[in-house]
């Protein structure tokens, strides 16, 4: 079938919306229509640097939409359902049966732009545009999804929302909830006020923790202190968030912790230096955290949840664009002009 896609023709180009051609889906695949795509971080890291030798490639691993086509193999969707989009995993490794799917061994599934067999169900003109995204590639009208990361959602639940659901919400979300499961009154300190942080800032208020949030854009600093976290200064933490990867932030961070506390790492980087005996002397716990430690299928419908009670207001977070305008969307994201833009399909 004849779509549209957002193609990246190289490492830092801009998005590029071309008609592609999509193969039907494969006895595990499922078509899903995207209403709704959410930009995130690692998209953009990504595309800054993705090799030559799979590119063109679509990106986009925040889908929400509309199941078309199952295959044969596929039990969990049927054709009308409404589904958010997540990570892919394999559901057959010790970390998926053991309910810890963001660690599955085959998560290179995620990033290799092809299916497990080396082909792309995406052609211009008949070569190979590449994809499979986090299993998805949802920067386009329709997407080729998985049963592991299609997880169905309310029809009356806005794809504005559901979007977002599964990656930077989940990834937030889920550092407090699933990881770190801070007690009521525990200070929790989160660095980094984009979508994954401001997601942290909300999931620990609905536990009635006291949060600090720190970051250096006065406009997100608000938005988090609006959510109900403080801009205190950080000492004596049980908890902390590092959603930048950046070394003097996670320097900070570990600096903000009393003893025996924890520091999740959630944000990508390179290398970090820390003082050991600060660390060993305080008894810190470094954790890192991909994906918030989150089974989809069952921790979405949680989210849903809290955001259907008042208690995670992810529409504060998000910023509406049509998919004609991802380059735009994609530059203000970058820039810090708006947290979590969403892409919308008309």
């Amino acid at each position: 079938m004849r779509i549209q896609a957002a193609l990246v023709e190289r490492a830092g180009a801009a998005f590029t919306i071309r008609d592609v051609d999509l193969e039907p889906p494969r006895d595990d695949e499922v078509l899903v229509r995207m209403t709704a795509a959410g930009i995130c971080h690692t998209d953009l890291a990504m595309r800054g640097r993705w090799p030559e030798k799979i590119s063109p490639m679509v990106f986009g691993h925040e889908g929400a939409g509309v199941v078309e086509a199952v295959g044969a193999a596929v039990g969990s969707v049927r054709v009308g359902d409404t589904v958010a989009l997540s990570y892919r995993s394999c559901g057959g490794c010790d970390q998926c049966t053991g309910g810890h799917p963001a660690y599955c061994l085959r998560s290179d599934l995620n990033m290799r732009g092809t299916r497990a067999d080396g082909s792309s169900p995406l052609s211009l003109d008949g070569s190979a545009v590449f994809g499979n995204f986090f299993g998805q590639s949802s920067f386009a009208t329709h997407a080729l999804a998985y049963q592991t990361n299609v997880v169905r959602v309310p029809a009356a639940l806005s794809p504005l929302i559901a979007a977002p659901l599964g990656c930077s919400v989940q990834t937030g979300a889920g550092t407090v909830l699933n990881v770190l499961r801070p007690s009521p009154g525990d200070t929790v300190a989160v660095f980094g006020c984009g979508g994954v942080g401001l997601s942290a800032v909300m999931a620990a208020v609905s536990l009635g923790c006291t949060v600090v949030a720190v970051d250096p854009n006065p406009a997100r600093l608000e938005l988090a202190l609006s959510l109900g976290a403080t801009d205190a200064d950080v000492t004596g933490a049980h908890h902390a968030i590092d959603t930048t990867g950046r070394p003097d932030v996670i320097t900070r961070a570990i600096g903000a912790l009393r003893r025996r506390g924890t520091l999740a790492l959630v944000g990508l980087g390179g290398k970090a230096e820390f003082d050991i005996m600060t660390v060993m002397y305080n008894g810190i716990r470094i954790r890192g955290v991909i994906e918030g430690d989150a089974a989809p299928a069952t921790f979405l419908p949680q989210l849903i949840d809290l955001h259907r009670l008042g208690r995670l207001p992810v529409e504060r977070l998000v910023t509406e664009y049509p998919f004609t305008e991802i380059e735009a969307a994609a530059h203000d994201a970058a820039t810090g002009k708006v947290v979590k833009p969403v892409l919308t399909f008309g």
